[in-house]
């Protein structure tokens, strides 16, 4: 078949990626640009994006790739994305949004839970008759302020004026796919993030939709992810600077692909993801749900099989914190002493690098010293969001070194935790796939790999899995490989890290004693911060 080249968007919640991929025998990353976009939060618990930032940015970093490779624009085969989930963007006709884009963040939308789900007697915050029609149409349950369909009614009896113009409810990457083809979509994952889809039927569910006050006529027609969702418009062409009649696919969301990018695609594998939150993904062929835990299986990108998904809210974003309040200045010293770009990726590699220095130098366990990584509150395998981050243990003898490596090691005993969680259901996979920001990191790898007792593989550039992902929704629509499950051939593990079994002892002790804090202090996480 030849090189085939693909440009995936990888749209964040701080900025976006784009990347332009050689897909042949394998998916080989040419060129990256990336931009950042505002994230506006609002005292009254709002946060909002502008969808005309997220354009400005991906077409000023389209036209950057092309200065970076030989590759030209008429050579481009197809469009993807990985996008944030579980956004709000209303739009009119046009495809133009009526007002900016309600992030998955947005907490306003309180009053419209209480009225519509969390009332009467409850289990996980949802009124139980409606929990148990939504868990056998949808397979899960609108039960969080940040679900967009409270979201949705909160503009319908906030601002009736900009409801009234709206056209269709769309998700963040749809937003975009309509503004490049004119055409309304929602991909299959997409429209479960809105909890509204018959998981077997792969249609809006009438019950649902009219349980929770939707207009039907405001949903968009579904498709799968390597669906072609249109074609790129002449007017779309010119701003991205890109030829028009370029095919547009539907993509995914990063819970969705993530997962593909990391090659973790066949039932049973599993994969680890640490960037700014972080979770457990495995991949299953049934739907299930663990209500006590909050875990559940998601539509993902792959027709007949869902994606297993525990979540830490907080996890890459520790070792942000670790960076900004524990490590600044001996960062800025190994930056100016390495001489390298000031771009958020080299200042993140050069932290990773930071890190394993301080961490190698600290024994396994940390002498005792645990830290949890609980920083915005904790969703799995207890939401709470009272709970919050803490050194436990610290003697006189604790430095700063024994607290940096603590948080990774915090953050991997989470991730054993959600492991062993997910166990009690299905069965996860004895080697297991690390990606995300932290995954660059050789140390992390090692503590992840001897705290869980996993091997733990990674892949090339573990950072742009999520675009992978998406040039691997291309490669099926072009008909590169035949299905998703595929991405094995294209994507192979490039290290491997075995469980060092001298440091099991250490990590077994500091483990049992991490799941006991929760229980220890929930009294006193509820006194200190339930009125914040």
């Amino acid at each position: 078949m030849g090189k085939k080249y693909v440009i995936s968007y990888d749209i964040g919640t701080t900025g976006v990626k784009t990347c332009l991929f050689e897909i042949e025998k394998e998916i080989t990353l040419l060129s990256a640009a990336m931009e950042g976009y505002k994230l506006y939060i609002l005292p009254d618990g709002g946060a909002e994006q502008d969808p005309d930032e997220w354009w400005a940015a991906m077409c000023k970093t389209t036209k950057e790739i092309f200065n970076k490779c030989d590759v030209k624009p008429e050579q481009i085969d197809g469009i993807s994305f990985c996008s944030q989930a579980q956004g709000l963007v209303l739009v009119d006709k046009d495809g133009k949004h009526v007002r900016r884009a309600m992030s998955y963040m947005d907490q306003r939308a309180r009053e419209e839970l209480k009225k519509l789900m969390a009332y009467g007697p409850q289990i996980a915050g949802a009124n139980i008759p409606k929990l148990l029609i939504s868990l056998q149409k949808t397979g899960a349950v609108a039960a969080s302020v940040k679900d967009p369909v409270y979201k949705y009614n909160w503009v319908k009896n906030h601002e009736p004026e900009v409801f009234s113009r709206v056209h269709k409810w769309l998700d963040v990457k749809e937003a975009l796919i309509a503004r490049m083809t004119g055409e309304f979509v929602m991909t299959e994952d997409s429209a479960f993030g809105t909890l509204l889809l018959d998981i077997k039927k792969k249609c809006w569910c009438p019950q649902i939709v009219k349980m929770l006050e939707v207009d039907e006529k405001h949903l968009a027609k579904i498709i799968k992810c390597t669906d072609k969702a249109g074609e790129l418009t002449a007017e779309a062409a010119a701003e991205l600077g890109l030829v028009p009649g370029i095919a547009v696919y539907g993509g995914g969301m990063d819970a969705s692909l993530i997962g593909v990018g990391a090659g973790a695609t066949k039932n049973g594998d599993t994969h680890v993801y640490m960037g700014t939150s972080g979770w457990v993904s495995t991949v299953v062929n049934k739907s299930i749900v663990d209500a006590n835990a909050m875990i559940a299986a998601i539509v993902g990108a792959q027709p007949g099989l869902f994606n297993y998904f525990a979540e830490l809210e907080t996890a890459g974003k520790c070792l942000e914190w670790v960076k900004n309040h524990l490590a600044l200045d001996e960062i800025g010293i190994y930056l100016k002493k390495t001489d390298v770009a000031e771009d958020i990726e080299s200042k993140y590699t050069n932290l990773y690098q930071y890190l394993s220095t301080v961490i190698e130098s600290v024994p396994a366990g940390c002498d005792g010293v645990i830290f949890t990584p609980w920083l915005h509150g904790n969703r799995c395998p207890f939401e709470d969001p009272n709970s919050r981050g803490m050194f436990f243990n610290l003697s006189i003898e604790t430095g700063k070194s024994e607290m940096i490596r603590a948080v990774v090691e915090g953050v991997c005993m989470h991730m054993r935790w959600m492991l062993e969680t997910q166990d009690k259901k299905t069965k996860t996979s004895d080697t297991i796939r690390f990606v995300g920001g932290g995954a660059l990191n050789a140390s992390t790898c090692q503590i992840l790999a001897d705290c869980t007792g996993r091997v733990v593989e990674t892949v090339p550039s573990p950072q742009n899995v999520g675009a992978v992902g998406a040039a691997v929704v291309v490669a099926v629509g072009i008909g590169v490989i035949d299905e998703i499950s595929d991405a094995g051939k294209l994507i192979s593990a490039d290290c491997t890290y075995e469980p060092n079994k001298a440091d099991k002892a250490a990590y077994d002790k500091n483990y049992a004693a991490y799941k006991e804090i929760y229980g220890a202090n929930k009294k006193i996480f509820k006194m200190l911060n339930s009125d914040r």
